[in-house]
């Protein structure tokens, strides 16, 4: 059957949309997710997700969207089997628009739509959260009807590496986040306090300084902690805060990491919190964010929570971080000419280790955030998707 984008012309209908990825845990292409679809749901469209689950379903689904389980995640040839289950949900819940996040569920969706008529397929979009290997694997990315990069830095690398796909159906709409939620001057309540230092006593009276980030070998760990050995004869009150969690698959890594930090014999100064629910608080509690990624972001989210609460924060200029920091909070950019996934220069250490002095020694002051909204996002997504309606008469409200 046609999609209600080609069957209901000119009605005025609202439509359903479909966001693929591969889990619903943590990180900035869960958060997209999980904003998109409550936007779908206040604006009276009908939003359904796809993924392996998580510990976010919960979340989704009180906000109002329908999650459906699905094995969609696993990047082996076991995937394959979830082609047939794939094509019986969409011609099952008949979306209108489907909705891509990530290369697997992308290839999967690919497969599972060949033997529909084209006709009578839903239209696709995709987002291109990450700065992907450049092989045919991830180009399945630059093939939907409209492809989102979610910064500059990924229009660019779109372009770059995957001619082919035409310049009209790209369109940079960056992440965006809710003042209210992220208040400008927040401060954690006493409870908060109370709790967190119960559970992390060597954190109390000390000056936080904050790394976030799942524990992978690509986000400035090891930096991090030479920065914390070298500032700590001049700053006795500083502890450096590790906030994220860990996999399975990362565990011998964060175990290297626990090994280093006892060889530079700064044990008692660094803290990992694992996976939190509550980054909002770690990020207002602290003194200095950083963004030390060894790859460049395509976006950079924990920086802009972190600016948007007012704190400040030193991140590399490249990628989505410097798009960030350019307009929200430039004395926080740092050069760096290091390539991609390489080890940092000593003088691009030095270089966070004095920003990083003279930011202790003199707090600066960060403005309110007036960039990166999350009504903008969702706006220019909404818009997107009625584009693509409006070629088969549907219109989005």
């Amino acid at each position: 059957m046609p999609s209600r984008c080609q069957r209901m012309q000119g009605s005025g209908d609202f439509v359903k949309i479909m966001q693929l990825l591969p889990e619903l845990n943590s990180g900035g292409v869960e958060g997209a997710t999980l904003d998109m679809a409550a936007a779908l749901v206040a604006a009276g469209h009908e939003s359904v997700v796809i993924s392996n689950g998580g510990r976010l379903v919960p979340a989704l689904e009180a906000a109002g969207s329908r999650h459906i389980t699905l094995p969609i995640h696993r990047k082996s040839l076991a995937s394959l089997f979830q082609i047939r289950p794939l094509r019986r949900l969409i011609q099952a819940e008949q979306p209108d628009i489907v909705h891509v996040r990530s290369r697997v569920p992308a290839w999967i969706l690919a497969l599972a739509l060949r033997p529909i008529p084209l006709a009578h397929r839903p239209k696709l979009v995709s987002t291109v959260h990450g700065f992907y290997s450049v092989n045919r694997y991830s180009q399945i990315m630059t093939q939907a009807d409209r492809v989102i990069a979610v910064s500059d830095s990924v229009v660019d690398y779109i372009r770059q590496h995957y001619p082919a796909c035409p310049a009209e159906r790209i369109q940079r709409i960056y992440e965006g986040i809710q003042p209210a939620q992220w208040p400008h001057g927040y401060q954690p309540s006493a409870h908060w306090w109370q709790k967190t230092y119960e559970e992390f006593p060597e954190l109390e009276h000390k000056r936080w300084l904050t790394l976030p980030g799942r524990i992978t070998r690509l986000k400035g760990h090891v930096d991090f902690i030479h920065l914390i050995k070298a500032l700590s004869h001049d700053f006795p009150e500083i502890h450096g805060v590790i906030v994220g969690g860990a996999d399975e698959k990362k565990i011998t890594y964060l175990q290297e990491l626990q090994a280093l930090i006892a060889a530079e014999g700064v044990s008692d100064r660094i803290t990992f919190t694992g996976a939190r629910q509550d980054m909002r608080e770690w990020l207002a509690a602290s003194e200095l964010v950083f963004s030390l990624s060894t790859q460049a972001e395509t976006f950079g989210r924990t920086v802009l929570e972190a600016v948007a609460l007012g704190r400040p924060v030193i991140g590399w200029d490249r990628g989505g971080v410097s798009e960030i920091l350019s307009r929200c909070f430039p004395e926080g950019k740092l050069p760096i000419t290091t390539p991609d996934k390489q080890p940092i220069t000593e003088r691009e250490r030095d270089a966070v280790e004095h920003q990083t002095r003279e930011f202790l020694r003199h707090p600066p002051q960060v403005a309110p955030l007036k960039d990166f909204l999350l009504e903008e996002c969702q706006a220019e997504t909404l818009a997107l998707y009625e584009s693509l309606c409006r070629s088969g008469g549907k219109k989005v409200h």
